[in-house]
């Protein structure tokens, strides 16, 4: 097929050796794409024979070995180059006297790359280059900054320690996007240019704070600054400097002092991150002109504030509410003032000081929570293809870190705080959670059987509140859980064995004084059967009687005992009572 010009044959199962001879008799191929396929081996230098091509796509395959970027010398048309997540491949430029083509898209990411490339100071054309995820530890070179075409550069997930001529601006006039998050880079925090658009420089060691600079980056959509040593306050200005900005994260800083006006009348943020700093104060009013808002996390923070109601008029967006160790005090809803967050799928209070009851009504317009698990399937996340939104939460006892949130994750976490009353029987409508955490309040009751109905939930802690009664059976309908903790309450009765609750070990339960059974010590029942009968015991009779039996038998021979007390001894039934060491039970409606 001589005349054959663009040959798309990606993402099949094609392995083994590229077999360059059967392809270079299309003299006129332009377009070669080979990428997601496990061909492994070399990178033949037979690659020159096809001295027409202009796009060149290998990424994603097996390849590996020393590879000579000398054989792309005869290749003058070539400007679409793609050798990324070939993890066994390494580049070198030994002949370095060659002259190569001039590139516009050069992707080398995953390539075991430990150093910049040097043929790149000829690239003159280059717009879009990718080192990522490599080994690079050498400063960025001045001769990269040099390159006045770029405009768009990954140099994430390497170790890159800083600039060899740190700028304060950087000078690439026509960027849009860079990414240096997961390196080494200390110093002060540079200043991107004013073209850019996606800026995100996360986890590395950065000092100082925020130039006021950032403030004039109109076009600026995507702001990631988050795992760093910035400090000082949040300049007042970031916060409605554009009406553009979609994501401003600037979690774990050490920065300090109240929130900023966050949005104007036209703002589009979607996601907003100022977690694990040492902000305090309240949460500015202006926050509810964040239509647009989807994710709104201010965890580990000193704010000291009542729960935000107004967020509610946020509510067919904001799917991620975080307030999570900060100084929250008072009721989380006002009758006739609480119409609850249609579009939520996370919400974590925990560890603050709210408090009050939850209403049986508390959740029933909590839509997106009740909605079952046919989102699985869709593998939805929050963010878009540019950004990615990752968080931090504990689930399963433990903290994680959550890279991607899908829309499937539905988390409710109320530990740490103040609550008290009954376990709301409408939690049970919501059968998307997969996990649930009420742990260290002040609940009472019993544990509602409808909590049976979650039948995705993974996580269910109630530990250390003043729960009470049998842990209801309808619970073994919880097919996934990974993760059972009823610790520290008033439950009383047999542990079911049934399934997954049958399966967790003694801390699940220990603390409860009235349970029996598997996997506790304390057998349900716990009186001496007739062969171990002795004097000392004089418990003969009982023998065989289980604790439900003895229960019921006490609780009737009571009320009848104290019915003919009272009818004999009407004057004085305190006096009867007290020396009889009985308290009397709670009269029944």
């Amino acid at each position: 097929m001589p005349s054959l010009t663009d040959l798309y044959l990606d993402n099949n199962q094609f392995s083994g050796y590229l077999n360059i001879d059967r392809i270079s008799k299309s003299s006129h191929l332009d377009s070669l794409y080979l990428s997601g396929n496990e061909l492994s081996g070399q990178i033949p230098s037979s690659i020159s024979k096809l001295t027409m091509l202009n796009r060149l796509y290998l990424d994603s395959n097996h390849f590996s070995g020393s590879l000579d970027f000398g054989i792309f010398s005869k290749l003058s048309h070539l400007q679409y180059l793609d050798l990324s997540n070939n993890r066994g491949l390494f580049i070198t430029n030994s002949s370095r006297n060659s002259t190569l083509p001039k590139f516009v898209e050069l992707s080398l990411s995953s390539c075991n790359n430990s150093e910049f490339p040097t043929f790149l100071k000829t690239q003159d054309e280059l717009y879009t280059l990718d080192l990522s995820n490599n080994m690079i530890s050498d400063p960025i070179p001045k001769w990269l900054l040099s390159i006045g075409t770029i405009g768009v550069l990954n140099l994430s997930h390497n170790c890159i320690s800083g600039w060899e001529e740190s700028p304060l601006t950087l000078p690439w006039k026509t960027m849009y996007f860079l990414d240096l998050h997961s390196n080494k880079l200390h110093g002060s925090l540079v200043v991107p240019p004013m073209s850019i658009i996606y800026f995100s420089i996360s986890e590395n060691n950065l000092v100082g704070r925020i130039d006021p600079l950032f403030c004039k980056l109109g076009g600026l959509q995507y702001l990631d600054l988050s795992s760093n040593l910035l400090s000082g306050t949040i300049p007042q200005c970031l916060g409605g400097f554009n009406s553009v900005l979609l994501v401003l994260n600037l979690r774990r800083n050490n920065f300090h002092g109240t929130m900023p006006g966050i949005c104007g009348e036209t703002s589009q943020l979607n996601i907003l991150d100022l977690s694990y700093n040492n902000l305090h104060g309240k949460i500015p009013e202006s926050l509810i002109k964040c239509k647009e808002l989807q994710v709104l996390n201010l965890g580990h923070n000193q704010i000291s504030d009542t729960f935000p109601y107004s967020l509610q008029s946020l509510s067919s967006k904001l799917k991620v509410l975080i307030l999570s160790s900060n100084k929250f005090y008072g009721p989380i809803w006002y009758p006739h003032n609480f119409s609850g967050f249609s579009s939520l799928i996370i919400i974590d209070l925990s560890s603050n000081d709210f408090s009050g009851s939850l209403p049986s009504h508390y959740f029933q317009n909590w839509i997106s929570m009740v909605e079952t698990s046919h989102r699985k399937s869709q593998l939805n996340y929050i963010g878009d293809s540019y950004y990615v939104y990752s968080v931090s939460m504990i689930n399963k006892g433990l903290e994680m870190m959550y890279i991607r949130i899908f829309t499937f994750f539905v988390c409710i976490d109320f530990s740490n705080n103040k609550f008290y009353g009954e376990i709301p029987r409408a939690i049970g409508d919501l059968g998307s959670l997969i996990v649930l955490n009420l742990s260290s309040n002040n609940f009472s009751g019993h544990i509602p059987s409808s909590l049976g109905n979650l039948i995705e939930l993974e996580s269910l802690d109630l530990s250390n509140n003043k729960l009470s009664g049998e842990i209801p059976p309808q619970l073994t309908n919880l097919t996934f859980l990974e993760y059972l903790n009823f610790s520290e309450n008033q439950l009383v009765g047999p542990i079911p064995q049934a399934r997954q609750i049958g399966t967790f070990s003694n801390s699940s339960f220990e603390g409860n004084w009235g349970l029996c059974g598997p996997p506790l010590s304390k057998k349900c029942e716990t009186l001496l059967p007739p062969s171990e009968y002795s004097e000392e015991s004089g418990d003969s009779i009982l023998s065989g009687l289980t604790w439900k039996t003895v229960a019921k038998g006490y609780g009737y021979g009571l009320i009848i005992g104290l019915m003919i007390g009272f009818i004999t001894t009407s004057s004085w039934p305190c006096l009867m009572l007290k020396k009889l060491g009985v308290i009397p039970p709670r009269r029944l409606r």
